[in-house]
């Protein structure tokens, strides 16, 4: 019975083993973000799935420095065309940490926050790679609808180093 049990263990084992996905991801943070500078619209130009956006394109965030420190969160869409109905969301966000100033807490419900971590942001601010510390999440944002290739491959680049699946991405129609 003894010499039965041990190979099927041993198999269950390594199924296991082989079937579990579990991507490692580098969640680095920019090391300087001018929170005032970050502020205003940004269309998104590239997103994973997820049920809070599926189907919208024209995506954009708009993010607006309240009196309290705090950021006010404003994601639009448009339900599967560009003049589809109209979507708004509207959350809030914060930084729990000024010595980490890249990483940021969202909230769309309640209490309920999840990071926003900026992984890359340009010097003149025209774009950013946004992740979490899940591979489940990610944004590439633009101040402008289109990105150049340049900036598009140094952003793919970087998102796939971090260990993030970029042939996952949802490319937004934008106008």
């Amino acid at each position: 019975m003894k010499k039965k049990i041990i190979p099927f263990l041993s198999g269950i084992m390594l199924f296991s083993l082989f079937s579990c996905k579990h991507t490692e991801i580098v969640t680095t943070t920019v090391k300087q973000l001018d929170i005032e500078r970050y502020m205003g619209p940004w269309y998104e130009i590239a997103r994973f799935d997820h049920s809070f956006e599926r189907g919208l394109v024209g995506c954009m965030a708009h993010y607006e420095l309240q009196p309290n420190g705090k950021v006010k969160v404003t994601n639009t869409g448009y339900r599967k065309s560009l003049d589809g109905k109209f979507k708004e969301s509207v959350g809030k966000a914060y930084r729990p940490d000024d010595n980490v100033p890249g990483k940021l807490k969202v909230s769309f419900f309640l209490n309920f926050y999840s990071e926003y971590n900026v992984l890359e942001l340009a010097p003149d601010y025209r774009y950013a790679l946004i992740g979490s510390k899940s591979d489940s999440y990610l944004w590439i944002l633009s101040r402008t609808p289109e990105l150049s290739h340049e900036d598009l491959d140094f952003l793919l680049n970087s998102a796939r180093t971090r260990g993030y699946d970029t042939d996952k991405l949802i490319w937004v129609e934008q106008r």
